[in-house]
């Protein structure tokens, strides 16, 4: 809705009265003016007209009917008006304008019948005779005592109406002049009115934007310049607040939002009043779409939503684990109070929430790894264990006997030795990279990839396996050769194990941007989608007893995975069933 200015208003109050008293005036004046003119011209035909019956009595008006028409034309020259004379029963003798034989009787007419009456007869009329609307005035003419005839005097009414309009005109003028006067004396005493009173909607304007150093320039010393004071006062009083308020809700805030800890805050009924950046991370949702609603509507996970309402019932603290599903699940940490005013009392509930992902991921890693490794272990150890019981004892073996256990020590003894070497390895690689002593230097990537297909050739042709590999020969990076080449032989050498007979494994590596893209191909039997997260944990195995059997120690892809991130890059790998798998490496060029 459009906003109307007081200055406005105030003017048009001003404008519309004085223009309502000045229509007023003037509309009784031209009303005065036309009814006391029109009662002057009745009278000076009134007067004209006894005038004139005067004269009338010297003449015969049996006998001298000439003359009186004469004496009719001549008053009617003199004075410009019409003047009849009539006598009774209607016949007209005597007429300023026409030949009294050529006119109509009278006898009927208003003025002559009140005239003939005794009285001054008074009509106006339209005029056949000289076409015109006339004001007609007749009087009696008496000769003793009894009334002889009648004279009547008229004039047009456009001659009387010109009049009255020319009179009219100028006092509409005057009329004009003097609103115009009052009018600019009206806009003069409003903006005198209204100015103080725009300058403080103005400072109220620029307070309610922020702007607190607005002050108004104080001079009268009238009712306005103290209420002018007193906002000044007041915008002094104001800024010094909300800069204390402004200060403290920056440090609030900044404080609430580094914190790693989600915080949530709702009032009595459950409607939210803040969230920080860490909470709407943790449960995807966004702090200014939820600000307002209820918890029901801005959270989806329901065991969320029954911990704020049982914070909200509850008089103390509370504590809770929670799983929040999503692309990646979550382990929340709840911890719930409410919120207590000192006068009003409980007016909503804190939730402050820790992600506790990373630490059950860990505690679950830490569990399989003890349970791998446990179950790594045990394995040789018991075959080792049961050979060395059986050959020690008192029962008599075969040499060929003694050479099978003998062989199985052997091969268990390896295994083992393969595992401590492989973890060795990968808590060396795990120590020098948290210290940064990883050695890198510019190596020739070729070069990297052709001692890997040289290591692998007669394992692939045992099983008659194309392995291709591709690689720009001038396309090097600062990396470490031999972890490089171990890291993607342990790839091709899971890939040649799981591969079936006539298939191909690809090698391929190549530029993209500031990265260097490697790329494993094989033809295999895929990852089911469940497992891909999991597998470069320590000992995890898609197919155990597949993995056992083909020598894996489980360590394989872990160690993999850490030398890439070694070198500052990232593994990723694409897969399904019957489709094969490929492991990308992007490492960075320098």
């Amino acid at each position: 809705m459009k906003r109307s200015r007081l200055l406005w208003r105030i003017y048009l109050y001003f404008l519309l009265a004085a223009l309502a008293a000045l229509c007023i005036a003037t509309g009784n004046a031209v009303h005065i003016l036309r009814h006391s003119y029109e009662e002057w011209v009745a009278e000076e035909l009134e007067m004209l007209a006894r005038l004139s019956a005067g004269r009338l009595l010297r003449y015969s008006l049996a006998h001298d009917a000439d003359q009186i028409d004469r004496m009719c034309k001549e008053v009617g020259s003199l004075t410009g008006m019409r003047m009849t004379v009539i006598l009774p029963g209607g016949r007209v003798i005597g007429d300023s304008r026409r030949s009294p034989a050529l006119m109509d009787n009278h006898a009927g007419r208003p003025e002559i019948v009140e005239a003939f009456r005794g009285k001054t007869g008074r009509s106006v009329r339209y005029s056949d005779t000289l076409r015109k609307r006339l004001k007609y005035v007749a009087v009696p003419v008496r000769r003793n005592g009894l009334i002889v005839a009648v004279v009547r005097m008229s004039r047009p009414l456009a001659k009387i109406r010109w009049t009255q309009h020319v009179l009219s005109n100028e006092l509409l003028i005057g009329g004009f002049f003097a609103t115009v006067l009052f009018a600019l004396v009206a806009l003069y005493l409003s903006r005198r009115i209204t100015r103080p009173l725009e300058e403080m909607r103005c400072m109220a304007e620029r307070l309610a934007k922020g702007d607190f150093d607005a002050r108004m320039d104080v001079t009268a010393n009238d009712e306005i310049g103290a209420l002018a004071r007193a906002i000044n006062e007041m915008a002094a009083q104001l800024s010094d607040r909300m800069d204390a308020i402004i200060r403290e809700h920056v440090e609030k805030n900044a404080m609430l939002a580094c914190m790693v800890e989600g915080v949530l805050a709702v009032d009595a009924e459950g409607r939210i009043l803040y969230m920080n950046k860490a909470l709407s991370r943790l449960l995807d949702i966004e702090p200014e779409q939820a600000r307002g609603r209820s918890i029901q509507e801005a959270l989806r996970h329901h065991e969320v939503q029954e911990f704020v309402r049982a914070t909200l019932r509850k008089d103390g603290p509370s504590e809770r684990e929670v799983l929040v599903p999503g692309n990646e699940d979550r382990h929340l940490q709840l911890h719930g109070t409410p919120l207590v005013h000192p006068d009003e009392g409980r007016i909503g509930g804190l939730v402050v929430v820790n992600d506790i992902t990373r630490l059950k991921r860990l505690e679950r890693v830490r569990s399989d790894f003890v349970a791998n490794v446990s179950h790594e272990l045990k394995t040789p150890i018991t075959a080792l264990k049961g050979s060395v019981e059986t050959l020690s004892g008192d029962v008599t073996l075969t040499a060929a006997e003694v050479a099978r256990f003998t062989a199985m020590m052997s091969r268990h003894v390896c295994r083992l030795e393969a595992i401590v070497e492989d973890l060795l390895r990968l808590s060396q690689i795990e120590f020098e990279a948290e210290r940064g002593q990883i050695h890198r230097e510019p190596t020739s990537l070729v070069h990297v990839l052709r001692r890997v297909e040289n290591s692998f050739t007669a394992a692939a042709r045992a099983k008659r396996i194309t392995l291709n590999m591709k690689c720009p020969e001038n396309l090097s990076a600062g990396v470490n050769g031999p972890l490089l080449e171990r890291a993607i032989g342990n790839l091709v050498d899971n890939a040649i194990k799981y591969s079936a007979e006539d298939s191909s494994v690809s090698i391929e590596a190549q530029q993209d941007g500031n990265q260097i893209v490697i790329q494993v191909t094989d033809e295999g039997p895929g990852i089911e989608k469940k497992h891909l997260p999991r597998i470069f944990e320590r000992f995890y195995r898609v197919d155990p007893a597949r993995s056992r059997a083909l020598g894996g120690t489980g360590l394989g892809l872990s160690i993999v995975k850490h030398i890439v991130l070694a070198h500052g890059g990232n593994i990723t790998v694409d897969s399904a069933i019957g489709r094969g798998t490929t492991f990308t490496l992007r490492l960075p060029k320098a």
